[in-house]
Formats: C-alpha cells, structure tokens, sequence
C-alpha cells in the first residue's frame, strides 16, 4: 500500500479526529479511505445517469402517452420486486 502525506486546516484535521475517536473508525487513514471510496461509488452513479440521461436525449420524442408510459413503468418495478 502506498503512502500519501496531506496537509489539511486545524479544523478539518480535528474533524478527522473527532470521527475517529468516535469509535466508527480506527485511524485517520481509515476514515480518508471511506471519503475516496464513497467518492468513487457517488461519481459512478452519477456518470451512470448521465448516460442514461444522454440516451435518453439521442432516442428521440416518443410517440407513447404519458399514461403508456406511467403503465409500463408500474409494471416493470411490480415484476422487479416480485423477482426478490
């Protein structure tokens, strides 16, 4: 595993602290991986509906009616969640 020095401002370095010593995790090192990782998980998302937004755009006006649509829509989530 790699090294990485950081400088950060009084306030944020005893922020750092005070949510180790809270016990959730066991060093700084700790903590800043879970901020990397959720940073990680978060922009993922966030590419990922910026391409469905995208494709969304490039497909053109539909011809279906909002009530078509709505309809599809409820019964797909139904038969997802009678998948679980």
């Amino acid at each position: 595993m790699a090294t990485m020095n950081v400088s950060l401002p009084d306030p944020m370095k005893a922020w750092v602290e005070a949510q180790v010593e809270g016990g959730q995790y066991g060093n700084a090192s700790d903590y800043v991986r879970d901020l990397i990782r959720r940073d990680q998980q978060a922009r993922g998302q966030i590419k990922a509906l910026q391409e469905a937004i995208s494709q969304g755009l490039e497909s053109g006006i539909s011809d279906r009616t909002m009530k078509d649509i709505l309809k599809e829509a409820r019964s797909k989530a139904k038969a997802a969640k009678h998948a679980l």
